[in-house]
């Protein structure tokens, strides 16, 4: 680090994404955490059955998918696998493409391309699992007397004092999304994160770009945020020095609110049954007719119950915008 007490959206940036953040870090997210890729391929196959839909609302048999915050590539290599196994959609043509900023890892399927940027003038499907809750945020704090200030924070071992009060367009955004009402009421400020998310989806011609976190709505904004620490799979406290994850919950509301075309809020437990992934066990009877075949079903109903868990993963927030076909010529800033 080359600065000791700053504000948490750039401690943060460069704990998560400098020369040696903990992004940048050769085992990935899948060394330190658990995320729905990871805790059953039935994940990818709704994302595959979610995909071979935007191709069919698009009309044609030749899709982009677009997985943002990539991490190794586990997703995408997971749907097109399920698109070959499955015969979702037979006949359709997937150019997958990953936006990650560490290095493309070896042994990835070559039919993955791998990208630092978001590419544009996609027709599809674009997917970013648990990547909005890693996009730095400034911290917000009422002081003693009702001031919303920036939290600052000493980068060697996670200290906090309050800076300058908040001014500009994060105090309109906390005012309009997570104000705080009482001395010592701290939020996360999520306008990078809107901002993310509005170029995201402009970077749609056509489709369905989904956004899934754990989230949080006006209605229910904890009182004192969420930032928290993760590393090789415990919670430990947010220290920004590049030993592990930084993270906090998401504004999807105002997320939503930040794209042009149709937005959609939902839990995972939701999307996940409209994808065919329920978590119900199989009739009983099965196991007498067909053995073999009703462990099989046993166990996928297990972990599509971990998926849609409630408490757990089936809590998570989906956002799902639409976005009808652009103009001709258009082209994303």
């Amino acid at each position: 680090m080359t600065y000791d007490w700053c504000r948490w959206q750039q401690a943060a940036e460069t704990a998560l994404y400098g020369e040696e953040g903990f992004y940048r870090r050769p085992e990935g997210p899948a060394g330190h955490f658990r995320t729905s890729v990871h805790a059953s391929p039935l994940f990818a196959t709704a994302v595959a059955r979610l995909l071979a839909g935007t191709a069919r609302e698009l009309g044609t048999d030749s899709v982009d998918l677009v997985d943002v915050g990539a991490g190794r590539g586990e997703l995408l290599t997971g749907v097109l696998a399920a698109l070959r196994d499955e015969a979702l959609a037979p006949g359709l043509t997937v150019r997958a493409r990953a936006v990650e900023l560490a290095p493309r890892p070896p042994g990835l399927d070559p039919a993955v391309e791998w990208h630092a940027e978001l590419p544009r003038g996609v027709r599809g499907l674009l997917f970013a699992n648990e990547w909005l809750d890693n996009v730095p945020t400034d911290i917000a704090e009422a002081d003693a007397d009702g001031v919303p200030r920036y939290v600052l924070v000493r980068t060697a071992d996670g200290a906090e004092r309050l800076g300058d009060p908040v001014t500009g367009a994060d105090a309109r955004w906390l005012s309009r999304w997570w104000p705080l009402a009482r001395p010592g009421d701290r939020a996360e400020i999520g306008r990078p994160r809107d901002e993310a998310w509005a170029r995201a989806v402009a970077s749609l011609a056509a489709g369905t770009a989904v956004a899934v976190d754990y989230a949080h709505v006006r209605a229910s904004r904890p009182p004192f945020g969420t930032l928290t620490g993760f590393r090789e799979g415990r919670e430990v406290p947010p220290v920004p020095d590049g030993s592990c994850d930084l993270t906090s919950h998401v504004a999807l509301d105002a997320c939503a609110a930040a794209a042009d075309g149709t937005a959609e809020l939902l839990d995972q437990r939701t999307a996940l049954r409209d994808l065919g992934i329920s978590g119900e066990r199989p009739p009983l009877a099965q196991a007498s007719a067909d053995p073999a075949g009703y462990v099989r079903a046993l166990a996928s109903a297990g972990q599509a119950a971990e998926l849609t868990a409630r408490g757990g993963l089936g809590d998570f927030g989906w956002l799902r915008h639409r976005v009808p076909e652009r103009e001709e010529g258009y082209c994303p800033a």
